[in-house]
């Protein structure tokens, strides 16, 4: 990539980010706005420095839940994709299931698991994981249907057994499929993750973002509501900075998604 493009890219959104924040704040101060109603950056700024002990372990408890949530999808998702890639019948029988977990909304299905389960962090890590499996079971299908059909016939002509041909060329033609995926569901065990908690309402030290913000709501502690809103915004663009990190280093050199362009 151009240099020039590169430092444009990381430039150009600081710059815009600086010139909103510095708006922002005029406003409220122009305004007289209360930090009640709308905060200052400043006044956030102030709140997440000194409501971080409080703040940053209810981060740690939610990051939790959406790493157990993100992996459990990763290995469930792509497991049962290739089920189903090995069995139509299989694929024909069970994805319509799968489609009805995905679009029925977490909040309806949150305070069942709830009940059901006697673990209220289990209940979360399942309702997080119902909210992230889906994109990757979906993609990794696609991709392992959307392999070259000349080259399965290939593999078929050469004698390659089924087992082989998914190994050698069904998984490889699924990478970009299923590392689009991946970058989906990291957003999407956080968000899960977050309104289960919401859903949930559990408090006590083991609590997560979500029920501080509620109960800064509750105490009209507007600032700490938008640091905890910033906190989770910060650690969803790390999930999907660390997840493109990945898939670009594993496409790179070979699929031309991931291959660098001359402007």
């Amino acid at each position: 990539m151009n240099p020039k493009l590169r430092t444009a890219r990381i430039v150009l959104p600081v710059v815009m980010g600086v010139l909103c924040l510095v708006a922002w704040e005029a406003i409220v101060r122009g305004l007289r706005i209360s930090p009640h109603i709308l905060p200052g950056p400043a006044d956030i700024g102030r709140a997440l420095v000194e409501d971080w002990p409080l703040l940053s372990a209810a981060l740690w408890v939610t990051l939790k839940i959406t790493a157990s949530a993100f992996v459990s999808a990763v290995l469930v998702g792509g497991a049962i994709a290739i089920l189903f890639s090995l069995s139509k019948w299989i694929e024909l029988t069970f994805f319509p299931y799968a489609v009805i977990m995905q679009v029925t909304p977490v909040v309806a299905i949150a305070p069942l698991l709830i009940i059901w389960v006697d673990n209220v962090q289990v209940a979360l890590l399942i309702c997080a994981w119902l909210v992230a499996f889906f994109p990757i079971l979906s993609n990794t299908i696609v991709g392992l249907n959307s392999a070259d059909h000349n080259l399965r016939d290939l593999f078929r002509l050469y004698g390659a057994t089924p087992g082989q041909t998914l190994r050698r060329l069904r998984i490889p033609s699924a990478m970009p499929y299923f590392l689009a995926g991946v970058r989906i569901s990291g957003g999407l065990s956080l968000i899960g993750a977050v309104v289960a908690e919401f859903v949930a309402g559990a408090g006590g030290q083991g609590s997560g973002l979500a029920y501080r913000i509620l109960e800064a709501g509750y105490q009209l502690k507007t600032p700490r509501m938008f640091a905890a809103l910033l906190m989770i915004s910060c650690a969803g663009v790390l999930i999907f900075l660390a997840t493109s990190w990945v898939s670009q280093r594993i496409l790179r050199r070979w699929h031309e998604s991931a291959m660098e362009r001359e402007s």
